[in-house]
Formats: C-alpha cells, sequence, structure tokens
C-alpha cells in the first residue's frame, strides 16, 4: 500500500511556477488521507483564487497517480492562513538582505527616447536566458512602461503573496515585473512626481520574490532623470549598457548619461548602437541612412566599447509589437546579432555555476 511518505515524496517533485520551489518545501501539503488506493490531498495556495492552482492541481494528480497502489486521487484546493503567509513572507525576506548579492544587475540605459532600448533590453534578457542563464527583467521606467507589451505579457497582473511579497511574471522563460503589471488599462496616464516613483522601484527591488538570478536586466527610463540616478544609486554594483543610434543627438545624450555614471561610480559596461544599418532587400547592400562615426567617438571619450550593431529591421518591429521578441526566432540574423552581445557580456561578467530553471 502506499505510504504518505511516498506521497511526500512524490510531491516534492511539484513545483510552484511563480514561487520556484516544492510545494512540501513551502508547507503547502496539509493533509494526506489514505484509504484502500484512493488518496486525498489537501493543498493549501498563497491567496485565494491563485491563477496557477489547475496548474497545480494537475500536477499534484500526475505526481500522485504514477505511484504504484494508487487507484485515485482528490486535490482540494485551499488558501493559506494569515500567519502561513507571514511566515512564507518572512523566509523569502531573509534572502533580500543584501540586493542582488550574486546577480550580475545590467542597467540598460539611452540618453533619449525612441532609440529602441526597450526592445534590446527585452532581447537581450532573452539571449542570456537561451544560453542557459536565470534572468529577470525589470522595467523601471514607470510612467512609460512597455516591457508587458515587448513580452506578450501585457494584460497578466502580478500576484501578491501579502503587501511585503509579490510574485513575478514568467514570460519565455525569464522573471518580469513592470508597472504595467498592475494596471488594469495600458492607456491609462500616471501623473506621480518622483518620491512615489522611487517607492514603487524599491518595492520592485526588494518586495518582489526573484529566487536566485545570474543575470537580473534593468529597463531604464531615458535621459538622466531621477529614476536613472536612483536606480543606480541604489544597486552601485549594476554595470550600465548605453543604447544609442548613430545619429549625432543620439549619441552625444547617451554619453551624458554615461557621463552620470562616472560621476557615481558605476562601471559602463559597452554600447549597442541600433538601426545602425538599413540592408537592401533587393541588393542586399548596407545603407548607413543615419549615419556613421558618432557611436565610435563616445565609446572613446568614455573608455568602453561598442559591443554590437543593430540593423534598421521592419521585423524587428513587428515582432515587437506581436509581443515575441525577435531573438526567439531561429536562424533570424537581427536574433544571431543579439545573441553574440549577450555572449560578449557573459564574457565580460562571467558565471561561475549556472542552471537554467
Amino acid at each position: 500500500m502506499v505510504t504518505k511518505e511516498q506521497i511526500l515524496d512524490a510531491l516534492r517533485k511539484v513545483i510552484d511556477p511563480e514561487i520556484g520551489k516544492d510545494i512540501v518545501d513551502l508547507g503547502m501539503v496539509h493533509n494526506i488521507d489514505i484509504s484502500d488506493g484512493q488518496v486525498v490531498v489537501d493543498i493549501h495556495l498563497t491567496i485565494k483564487g491563485c491563477p496557477l492552482q489547475n496548474k497545480i492541481r494537475d500536477d499534484v494528480m500526475a505526481a500522485i497517480s504514477a505511484l504504484p497502489g494508487v487507484n485515485s486521487v482528490k486535490v482540494n484546493i485551499g488558501e493559506m492562513t494569515n500567519d502561513e503567509r507571514q511566515a512564507l513572507s518572512k523566509r523569502f525576506g531573509q534572502k533580500r538582505e543584501v540586493l542582488f548579492e550574486n546577480t550580475h544587475v545590467i542597467a540598460v540605459g539611452s540618453g533619449k527616447g525612441g532609440v529602441g532600448k526597450s526592445t534590446i533590453t527585452a532581447n537581450l534578457a532573452l539571449a542570456l536566458h537561451k544560453l542557459g542563464y536565470k534572468v529577470g527583467l525589470i522595467d523601471t521606467d514607470i510612467l512609460g512602461y512597455s516591457i508587458p507589451r515587448l513580452l506578450g505579457t501585457k494584460g497578466k497582473q502580478a500576484t501578491a503573496i501579502d503587501e511585503h511579497t509579490i510574485m513575478p511574471i514568467e514570460a519565455h522563460g525569464i522573471k518580469t515585473i513592470s508597472m504595467g503589471n498592475f494596471m488594469s488599462e495600458e492607456d491609462v496616464a500616471l501623473i506621480w512626481r518622483g518620491p512615489i516613483l522611487g517607492g514603487i522601484l524599491e518595492q520592485f527591488f526588494s518586495d518582489v520574490y526573484w529566487g536566485d538570478l545570474d543575470y537580473l536586466v534593468l529597463d531604464l527610463p531615458p535621459g538622466t532623470g531621477d529614476v536613472p540616478l536612483s536606480v543606480l544609486q541604489r544597486i552601485p554594483t549594476s554595470k550600465l549598457l548605453l543604447v544609442t543610434t548613430p545619429q549625432s543627438s543620439a549619441a552625444h545624450v547617451a554619453g551624458r548619461l554615461g557621463n552620470m555614471a562616472e560621476k557615481v561610480k558605476v562601471d559602463i559596461l559597452g554600447i549597442i548602437e541600433n538601426m545602425s544599418y538599413f540592408i537592401c532587400p533587393n541588393c542586399s547592400a548596407k545603407h548607413y541612412i543615419f549615419g556613421q562615426g558618432e557611436t565610435e567617438a563616445i565609446a572613446k571619450i568614455l573608455n568602453t566599447e561598442i559591443l554590437g550593431q543593430i540593423p534598421l529591421d521592419i521585423e524587428i518591429r513587428q515582432d515587437s509589437d506581436n509581443g515575441v521578441p525577435t531573438v526567439l526566432k531561429e536562424g533570424d540574423n537581427s536574433a544571431k546579432i543579439y545573441m553574440d552581445i549577450a555572449e560578449r557580456i557573459t564574457e565580460k561578467l562571467p558565471v561561475s555555476c549556472h542552471t537554467n530553471e
């Protein structure tokens, strides 16, 4: 006859998709009743109406049904008590005493808007994941968020276990959070000043349960305002990755952001030049329609290097609008460029040991 210990061992293989740990370790298994091969198990999830309860129920049923001697399985889904949630939250909080101590934090910024920074941020995060790393992405552009649309998570709401623990959204294998994951309507304007923005960012850093990450990528708002400055000061171990186009105006304002990073003693990881050239579909010739040379000049001034040059490609725009970033496409030339950039970053910021979850 199947035993309670065998069932618990089987349930240790059932992972809560949001928290990333097994339901036994999380204290979600509350009662197991066994009678003549019939098993009834009570599972208490963090919140009532958990959006992933059907998946967890199915996984529990599959794990127990696979055991010899089990004829039927019934799973009762319940909700944790406040005390149980607080205990769970306290366990998470112990891991957040030092912000991202063992994680490489890459802040992606630009001097001005409209240079494709967010598109590059999303593709870069996914490229790092494709290389086998555990990756998180924070949309720190609270007022001008765009990551949910780029990753196809528009409309997905973040889950709060309690007032101090928020579970990130999963998209294409990475963990992500954005102000857009708390808004019911995408087109509603947020009219907030600096102190409120700072409070939200602190929640994204401290209250979102990221687990163990190899890389955390931050999509900064454009410019050298309060938010980029606050982020770089809050996580001084972060590295700044600049995004610009070849145009003189874009490159020089990117240089100002680089100068700000130097003043707060944040290292510059490198520069990505977006919309570098257009490849003619008829003759395959490269046309440098926004010019050449300005990015190289800024890189020299900042004593850094250009990590990659991404073409002006209509498919990148279409992919972004559809919520399926270009880097996910196999055999695509632009996807290969993103992967090459990600590989260069891992060489500059190596992770000694990693396993992709």
